[in-house]
């Protein structure tokens, strides 16, 4: 005698219909089926549950999203369902933007206040990131520097690599900074400082120049270069006769404060990591 439940008397699977959060959980899909390939071609992951792990979506709209050709992996948009990789050395991508899916590095974003070093820490007792940071994960190394008077964006990372080449003057990583300075902007100052100015340690040219706002004398400017010289925003400002009074860093390649307040710190998402290691060719 079949003692077999009836399919209705089976209890319900977890997340009804839709897929789990738990994606080991969820309900069997016909792109989740073994394909009959050779032992090789099954190595790895399949695709859409890596997707999926990382917050791109459930499976069932990841495998949507390869079929209308958002996924790429190392640079092959992928075409058939099914796909093994290995999150660990594949590079991933939707929409052309790169998944960062390590989970042992962790990078993240810090407004750092006027007045706060940029150091891990300080034999004097004065306030500095790592102050800030040095609780959140083990390891942490600021990415370059703002100096004491600088507020704005500052990259704090585990990833001894990635730290390297975002502040490594060969990959050119721009930044961009908001300046209140004294003085009238000339009209042609744009052109002039894309052109070059003279320091004293050398010519620098910025990459993008534009007044912001005007006002009763002052006015606001945003700046964006590559240079990581000393005082280097406030040096070329003063050398065009527009001596700064408050200087904010707002991005760091594609990565910017976004609403952040003086103070906080925000761990950035996977593909702003992303985004950062396709900048500098990781």
């Amino acid at each position: 005698m079949d003692t077999a439940p009836h399919p209705d008397e089976l209890p319900a699977t977890p997340g009804g219909e839709g897929w789990s959060e738990d994606m080991e959980l969820a309900p069997a899909h016909p792109g989740d089926r073994e394909p009959s390939a050779a032992p090789d071609d099954r190595e790895g992951e399949r695709l859409q549950k890596v997707l999926a792990r990382a917050g791109v979506g459930s499976r069932r709209v990841c495998e949507d999203m390869i079929d209308a050709g958002r996924i790429s992996v190392n640079g092959a948009v992928v075409t058939v369902q099914g796909m093994r990789v290995d999150p660990h050395t594949d590079k991933i991508a939707v929409d052309g933007q790169r998944l960062e899916l390590r989970d042992d590095r962790v990078s993240y974003a810090v407004n750092k206040p006027f007045g706060v070093l940029t150091a891990m820490s300080d034999d004097r007792g004065r306030p500095t990131i790592g102050d800030m940071v040095g609780d959140l994960a083990p390891g942490l190394v600021h990415v370059g520097r703002l100096d004491q008077d600088t507020e704005g964006l500052l990259i704090v990372t585990n990833d001894g690599e990635l730290a390297h080449r975002l502040a490594h003057p060969s990959y050119g990583v721009k930044k961009t900074y908001l300046a209140q300075v004294s003085g009238s902007v000339g009209r042609d100052l744009h052109r002039r400082l894309r052109s070059g100015i003279d320091l004293d340690d050398g010519p620098v040219k910025v990459d993008g120049f534009r007044v912001v706002d005007t006002h009763a004398g002052q006015s606001v400017v945003e700046v964006v270069l590559h240079e990581g010289r000393k005082h280097i925003v406030r040096r070329l400002l003063a050398a065009v006769d527009l001596p700064v009074s408050r200087l904010t860093r707002t991005a760091v390649g594609p990565v910017s404060l976004q609403r952040m307040r003086s103070g906080a710190i925000r761990r950035l998402t996977r593909q702003e990591v992303g985004a950062l290691e396709e900048l500098v060719g990781l």
